[in-house]
């Protein structure tokens, strides 16, 4: 359809258009898709067995739908996603503050048009992208935001009663008519707030106080919610839930390498980090395990969540870390190491919800925690366990014990890095008799020694911009020494 040359009703009804309200439109259209194979909701991973096949039922089903979830777990980015389900175009009433549907005009505005140009009355046409509303719901939001309220200014301008309906200003919703009208963090509206979508929701129409108008509007709501909400700061009023048709349920992704492409796909990476800035896989895998030991911790409260956020700003952080070095030193490229990683630190403290032992603890030492955690998972799927009867790492203690130490500065030049590792007697051996990669191999030489740490074998000291490896008892004799002598 052209919609250029289609400017009037009677044009508008000669071309055999045919208005239909937006959840036909938006189920018509999923069917197609459906039918045709096409990806609905493209950029969202992870969800493909759970969440997206249940809001696919809400629409087929014509529902208002609450994503309820944690925090960062893509809710906002499915409403908009739902765009995608709209037609190209419709056609709307010219100035009609309300998208008043030409065949079925809604407003005072919309009837008096039709009424005095008939098939002259002018049209206009709205792209689907201008059918997207949102509202952050907060604590000072009104009925008359959300509504609608005698504009007395407008009385006085237009010399009207207020009897008169045409002295209302609209709220958000009536603006919203023919659209996705998407509330965020629902229970942050007060409750009589609330009460004010009951009628919508319910009987299709809105009622402004003072006036007998009962208007009909054309609408899909999205909701998006917060569990631990419920209880921190407001919580969905009953009578509201129960009439919003279907409740979904979010979730963070359960498997690596999901997690993975979430991140490398959100993440904003400058062009000269993507050009000159090699990130190994196991880097990659390594951050993912920080985030899902965060979930997991004992120290951060699981009902706030961990938002994927955290591993997205961390691993910005990451590479900016390599980048920093790399500019230092002067060198026009570099390869991430596991030294880079204590740069992340400041992207995960900001991003956890701490419980008391948490707080005791720490959220610095908290973040070392969980890298160290995560390092130490990346060790067992690749070293062997240290056992006192095995000789794997004999070279390595022999040395260590020897009084031998290394230090892995933040700022090492790649030449400094190399020399350093390539110091401590057999273990590059040992890493290249178990890492295929040699691109990986000076990373994995890391996550042997930071591992080694943490099974106890050797003393992991972290100091501002530099890490030290010792031999465990070295250090612990050293302890004691000093506390005889104080």
């Amino acid at each position: 359809m052209d919609y250029n040359k289609i400017q009037s009703l009677g044009q508008l009804k000669a071309s055999g258009y045919e208005s239909r309200t937006i959840k036909e439109e938006v189920r018509s259209n999923l069917v197609e898709k459906l039918k045709s194979g096409e990806k609905v909701f493209e950029g969202i991973l992870g969800f493909d067995q759970t969440v997206i096949p249940d809001i696919q039922r809400a629409l087929l089903s014509s529902h208002n739908i609450l994503l309820l979830g944690l925090r960062g777990q893509a809710k906002t980015k499915l409403a908009r996603l739902l765009t995608q389900l709209l037609d190209d175009h419709i056609p709307v009433i010219t100035g009609s503050e309300l998208n008043d549907d030409p065949f079925n005009p809604i407003s005072r505005y919309g009837l008096d048009q039709v009424e005095k140009y008939g098939d002259e009355t002018p049209i206009s046409w709205v792209s689907k992208d201008e059918r997207y509303v949102e509202k952050l719901a907060t604590p000072d939001v009104s009925v008359a935001d959300l509504i609608g309220d005698v504009d007395p200014i407008k009385a006085a301008t237009l010399k009207l009663p207020y009897s008169d309906e045409r002295v209302i200003h609209f709220g958000l919703v009536p603006r919203s008519n023919k659209a996705i009208f998407v509330i965020n963090e629902l229970p942050d509206l007060q409750p009589r707030i609330q009460v004010s979508l009951f009628n919508i929701l319910q009987e299709g129409d809105i009622q402004i106080r003072g006036f007998k108008l009962r208007m009909p509007l054309d609408i899909i709501f999205i909701f998006t919610a917060n569990p631990e909400d419920y209880t921190n700061r407001g919580s969905i009023i009953t009578p509201l839930k129960d009439r919003i048709e279907s409740q979904i349920l979010t979730h963070y992704p359960t498997d690596l390498k999901i997690a993975q492409q979430i991140t490398s796909q959100e993440a904003k990476l400058s062009e000269n980090q993507k050009k000159n800035i090699v990130v190994p896989e196991v880097a990659k895998e390594l951050l993912e395990r920080v985030v899902f030991e965060a979930r997991d911790s004992e120290y951060i409260d699981e009902k706030s969540g961990i938002s994927a956020r955290m591993s997205i700003s961390a691993y910005e952080n990451l590479v900016s870390s390599a980048e920093r070095r790399m500019l230092i030193n002067n060198e026009a490229s570099t390869t991430l190491r596991l030294t880079d990683f204590w740069g992340v630190i400041p992207a995960i403290t900001g991003k956890a919800e701490l419980v008391y032992e948490g707080e005791q603890e720490g959220p610095h030492n908290v973040a070392i925690h969980l890298i160290q955690n995560a390092i130490e998972e990346v060790f067992d799927t690749v070293f062997p366990k240290p056992d006192e009867e095995s000789d794997e790492y004999e070279v390595l203690r022999m040395w260590f014990s020897s009084g031998n130490s290394i230090h892995l500065g933040a700022d090492d030049s790649d030449e400094e890095f190399r020399i350093k590792l390539d110091e401590v007697p057999g273990l590059k051996k040992i890493v290249a008799g178990l890492v295929k990669n040699p691109k990986d191999h000076y990373f994995f030489m890391e996550v042997l020694l930071n591992g080694l740490a943490s099974k106890e074998v050797l003393n992991f000291q972290l100091d501002k911009q530099q890490i030290e490896f010792n031999d465990l008892l070295s250090q612990n004799f050293g302890n004691l020494d000093q506390d005889l002598f104080n």
